[in-house]
């Protein structure tokens, strides 16, 4: 079977999965609703999201304001709608950045081997051993916060697993016929791994990207929680959290609400993702 007709059969089957799967169709709802509302934020939001009107500081939701207001008059539907550029771009970036390096280094040691392989695999090992939130919170102290760090941050926790993943279907591949027929053919490695290995196992790393970008997303909104995010008075969803966290008991919608966006966004992307991985795999194929 051709690359073109492998890519077609495939597609296919994702238009299968999504055609019979409900949850699919909900996570690919919600999720075009929020990428949406950050496109179009300037004409969505009723207002600034950085406006101050301290007279109508934590006013609860109100028809004038639907998710209240925060401790320096602000909206927070405005601040919630902004925030989601925040966590869809660094969350996207991040694994995307993390997807190229990681396939690239993964399939490499994979189709080399031998003791580069093992070296590489050591250092993997040494960077998989630290809790994803941990590792991302020395990088981001290290680096400081500012959104161009945050997503290095997260990119750099998120390469391993990528390199993991690549590397396994890469040393399959390598001993398959059509590899050893362009080997004879005088192809080179890089020809080898990019237009003939790649494109049998990209269908891998885009199911596990899709997934892990939830995971991005609640990394940066931990990371923000903690002040080593985007700094103010950029509104993100982990800021506010932190924000209302002490005025939980008084004023919950300062937190509630935002919280509700990473949830919302972290289920529409896990249905997203558990569809395409439905869809691609061969074990759910045969079921």
């Amino acid at each position: 079977m051709s690359i073109s007709e492998t890519v077609s059969h495939r597609k296919n089957r994702l238009w299968t999965a999504f055609r019979t799967n409900r949850l699919a169709w909900v996570g690919l709802l919600l999720l075009s609703l929020i990428v949406f509302a950050a496109i179009f934020a300037p004409v969505v939001a009723p207002c600034d999201p950085a406006e101050q009107n301290i007279l109508r500081r934590l006013e609860p939701p109100s028809a004038d304001f639907w998710f209240g207001t925060d401790a320096y008059g602000r909206d927070i539907l405005s601040r919630v709608i902004y925030g989601s550029r925040v966590s869809l771009m660094v969350g996207f970036l991040a694994i995307l950045v993390a997807m190229v390096v990681g396939s690239t280094i993964g399939i490499i040691s994979g189709y080399v081997g031998g003791i580069f392989d093992r070296v590489v695999m050591s250092v993997l090992d040494v960077m998989l051993s630290f809790p994803t939130l941990l590792l991302g919170l020395m990088i981001a102290a290290m680096l400081g916060a500012s959104l161009e760090n945050l997503i290095i941050a997260i990119a750099i926790t998120e390469i391993a697993p990528f390199a993991r993943v690549a590397r396994a279907p890469t040393m399959a591949l390598k001993q398959r016929e059509f590899i050893e027929a362009g080997r004879a053919m005088g192809f080179g490695r890089v020809r080898l791994m990019g237009l003939h290995i790649f494109p049998n196992m990209a269908s891998e790393v885009v199911v596990v990207g899709s997934m892990w970008m939830a995971s991005a997303i609640r990394t940066e909104a931990s990371l923000s929680f903690i002040g080593l995010g985007v700094p103010p008075p950029t509104s993100t969803w982990g800021a506010m959290i932190r924000d209302g966290f002490d005025n939980i008991l008084d004023a919950w919608w300062l937190s509630v609400f935002p919280s509700l966006a990473i949830l919302l966004t972290v289920l529409a992307l896990n249905f997203v993702g558990d569809s395409i991985r439905d869809a691609i795999d061969p074990k759910t194929q045969a079921e």
